[in-house]
């Protein structure tokens, strides 16, 4: 499955987690110091917090997750025979999980992220997400 991901910069992650754990009627799949996210059912959504107060945008940046490594290169190559600049990250560490990814810049300069989840990591250690 896979599902669209949103990653807000938020004032108070515990007051942030508290409003979207009642909104959406779950509790978080991950909190990490300053980072909490939510995988949805319905809607099917990942839900990413990154408590960042001084943030100039409450965007941080907007994603797809999918199932595998596979299919990140499958978007991929889509997007690069569209004439999309892709950027590719391989087995990189962010937002507390090893993961493949590959980066979009939409017309605003929003940036989007087709990504998987390979496993778990201690760290938060992506520059693009704080």
């Amino acid at each position: 499955m896979s599902r669209l991901q949103l990653a807000l910069n938020v004032k108070d992650l515990d007051a942030a987690t508290r409003f979207y754990s009642t909104l959406f009627a779950t509790e978080p799949s991950k909190r990490r110091p300053g980072y909490t996210n939510f995988a949805i059912a319905n809607p099917p959504l990942k839900l990413v917090l990154f408590e960042n107060p001084t943030a100039a945008d409450k965007l941080n940046h907007l994603g797809i997750e999918v199932e595998s490594s596979e299919q990140v290169a499958e978007e991929s190559d889509r997007l690069k025979k569209a004439s999309l600049p892709v950027r590719s990250d391989q087995q990189t560490t962010c937002c507390y999980a090893l993961q493949d990814k590959a980066w979009v810049t939409d017309p605003d300069r929003d940036d989007w992220e087709i990504y998987t989840v390979l496993e778990d990591a201690e760290t938060l250690a992506c520059s693009t997400c704080t």
